[in-house]
């Protein structure tokens, strides 16, 4: 319920202009001057693209491996945790953008619990966050390193998800805001990314898996009904290239192949454009509102319940984050 559905009786009737509407105006210079995070997880096994398809998002080279990755790096033994962050401008809006990848998860002959490290460190970023927040003197801004949203990445089987993809959704669907997508999608036909699409979303259904945007989360019909045609369309297939080509004269970013050039923001040719669309244009603000207002808010309560309410940290607890 919204303060305006309390307030019975309707609107007041002006009788002139006050200047209500410029606390629009108001709110836009301040966060023009203080910038803001978005904090970004990619999560799918080695070679599905994830550092381009970052890349691309922000089409600047954002990514762990665009920051002097080595290519010969070898696989982890085990899942490794790994943040890089850039500042961001465009149309004077600055935002500080942390790109948290997983190298390791996936690759190994065992798999099982491979998420678990991920799910510490998303906990760990909500632990931190709360420290701060129950300082008795409380920085006026607190520094926010918590995951808003977890692009998982799924092989481009064509047949049905793995278990490990399954048990990834399910443990970490309720402490981030998953987004899936088919990566490599250019590896499919028309036909056969339709149907793997529609596996993967009745799959995920009869498992009982939310992805972000979840149904219950919707404020109102508007928002139900936007949110409705990007549930049809998910999970995004998706093709990423941080590299340019020349189609019909003018620059576009592509994948060449023997047969042509499969290009990126071209709907056509695969949804990058919505995926885009959808993260950044659309959802951006909601993702981060989401993450504090339920995700975060759920961490917090279960901390402060299991202590009783009363000092919920020591400064040199078990729960210290040790990133």
């Amino acid at each position: 319920t919204d303060i305006f559905s309390v307030l019975k009786g309707g609107g007041s009737t002006l009788l002139g202009y006050i200047g209500i509407d410029t606390i629009i105006e108001q709110m836009r210079k301040k966060t023009m001057k203080t910038g803001f995070e978005f904090n970004i997880m990619v999560v799918g096994h080695s070679g599905l693209g994830k550092s381009t398809l970052v890349n691309t998002l922000f089409k600047s080279q954002v990514s762990r491996k665009s920051a002097g990755w080595a290519r010969d790096e070898k696989i982890p033994k085990t899942v490794e945790i790994k943040s890089v962050s850039h500042v961001i401008e465009e149309g004077g809006v600055k935002m500080k953008l942390t790109v948290v990848d997983t190298p390791g998860f996936g690759d190994q002959i065992n798999n099982d619990n491979c998420w678990e490290p991920i799910s510490k460190y998303i906990n760990e970023q909500f632990e931190k966050f709360l420290k701060e927040e129950v300082n008795i003197t409380r920085k006026k801004r607190i520094p926010d390193t918590r995951v808003h949203c977890c692009i998982y990445f799924i092989s481009p089987t064509g047949h049905t998800l793995r278990q490990l993809d399954m048990e990834f959704m399910k443990r970490l669907s309720h402490s981030v805001n998953i987004i899936p997508v088919i990566a490599k999608a250019d590896t499919m036909t028309i036909e056969e990314r339709q149907e793997f699409k529609q596996r993967v979303r009745k799959e995920l259904e009869m498992s009982g898996i939310e992805f972000y945007p979840q149904k219950e989360f919707d404020d109102d019909m508007e928002d139900k009904s936007d949110n409705d045609k990007i549930r049809e369309t998910m999970p995004f297939a998706v093709v990423g290239s941080d590299k340019e080509y020349q189609v019909n004269n003018k620059r576009v970013l592509g994948r060449k192949t023997a047969w042509g050039i499969v290009e990126v923001e071209n709907p056509n040719h695969c949804e990058f454009a919505q995926l885009r669309d959808f993260l950044i244009r659309s959802h951006l603000q909601d993702l981060k509102e989401v993450t504090h207002n339920i995700h975060y808010e759920t961490y917090r309560a279960k901390r402060l319940n299991d202590n009783g309410g009363l000092h919920p940290i020591s400064t040199n607890g078990t729960h210290d984050s040790n990133l």
